[in-house]
């Protein structure tokens, strides 16, 4: 039962700084700026507004993320003889 409490404790620790951070505002890069002196486009879960970010990156940065696409090799059995009706033979 000890080892269940600390172990829970433990936890609570260590989730406690993200749990305190808040929601993520990330600057909106954009051509014009249409909010008051001192604000800038933000967006804070997908809308697009004025504030103060909180985050380094912007939000087309964290948006653009590398993707591998995957590599398609096509290779042949070689058979010297295939005999009539055998599947795979080229």
């Amino acid at each position: 039962m000890r080892f269940t409490l600390s172990a829970a404790l433990l936890a609570a620790v260590i989730a406690a700084p993200a749990a305190a951070e808040g929601p993520k505002i990330y600057a909106f890069q954009s051509g014009a700026n249409y909010c008051p002196n001192g604000l800038q486009p933000i967006t804070m879960n997908g809308v697009i507004c004025c504030g103060e970010p909180n985050q380094t990156q912007s939000y087309q940065q964290v948006m653009r993320h590398p993707v591998a696409k995957p590599r398609h090799v096509r290779r042949a059995r070689m058979v010297d003889t295939c005999a009539e009706g055998v599947k795979g033979c080229y």
